[in-house]
């Protein structure tokens, strides 16, 4: 995949009680359905979730994450066999039955390998893409009062250190996510947000962009998840701008048109240059 120019990556999720309603899907029908949608709608990746990271989720045992993206992936490869597969799950069990069993593609860790130790060895010996994310505390407390001396700092720091574990393990293809909402406030969220492409700049890894329907968007703005459309899209029109590479997203169709309009308007400022 060509990372250079912006790929969608929708959401689906087989859990019960991810935060965003909508995207909740548990049957195999339903689950088909969404599959369509998001291929029709004309993602690249489909990225799936069956342990909610909400603030507050219910645990997960790793036999029932096993169960549902086995249901998941299942259906996935019988309603569009080729498609692009990212996992979002921070064990190394789960990452390594869906790439073995299914070919899944990519594996997207919310916690950074801070939640399994052995998560950076599997992703290494799998030979995957490995989103590695930022996540201070974990889903159950990392709402709670975040606090950071030197944010920028501590996340540049958190991303070195990482990376180089990972080198070091022979993990060839790296993508960073900021982390928008794991452990931050509102105000943390942004500031990170606008150091987007100092990141990019940094580490010369590509970046993924979290912020569909997050409360960054509808507790600054008012509303819920569901008021958050225009929000998500507005923000993700700018991580285009600050050089995100994928973008994470619910809403598919909209996210796919706010890529044609950029790459429309970079097309022209390339000419000039």
């Amino acid at each position: 995949m060509d990372l250079s120019r912006p790929q969608v990556m929708g959401i689906l999720n087989v859990t019960p009680d991810s935060f965003y309603g909508a995207s909740r899907h548990t049957t195999e029908e339903g689950i088909a359905e969404r599959v369509r949608q998001i291929v029709e709608e004309g993602a690249t990746i489909i990225d799936i979730g069956a342990y909610s990271s909400r603030p507050g989720a219910d645990d997960v045992s790793e036999a029932e994450e096993m169960e549902r993206l086995r249901l998941a992936l299942k259906v996935v490869r019988s309603e569009c066999p080729d498609a692009v597969v990212s996992v979002d799950t921070f064990r190394s069990g789960v990452a390594r039955m869906c790439v073995e069993e299914y070919g899944v593609d990519i594996i997207n860790d919310i916690s950074g390998g801070e939640m399994d130790g052995a998560m950076f060895q599997t992703v290494a010996q799998l030979g995957v893409p490995y989103v590695l994310m930022h996540m201070k505390g974990t889903p159950a407390d990392m709402q709670t009062n975040p606090h950071y001396g030197n944010l920028v700092g501590e996340v540049v720091a958190y991303f070195a250190e990482r990376v180089q574990r990972l080198r070091d393990l022979g993990q060839k293809d790296i993508i960073l996510d900021l982390g928008f909402g794991f452990g931050k406030t509102i105000d943390h969220n942004y500031e990170l947000f606008s150091q987007m492409g100092m990141f990019a700049d940094l580490f010369g890894l590509p970046m993924l962009v979290g912020v569909s329907r997050k409360s960054m968007i509808y507790r600054l703005l008012g509303g819920e998840p569901s008021d958050a459309l225009n929000g998500t899209t507005a923000l993700n029109a700018m991580a285009l701008m600050s050089g995100a590479n994928i973008l994470r997203v619910h809403d598919v169709r909209e996210c796919v048109e706010a890529v044609r309009l950029f790459e429309k308007m970079k097309s022209f400022e390339d000419r000039k240059q």
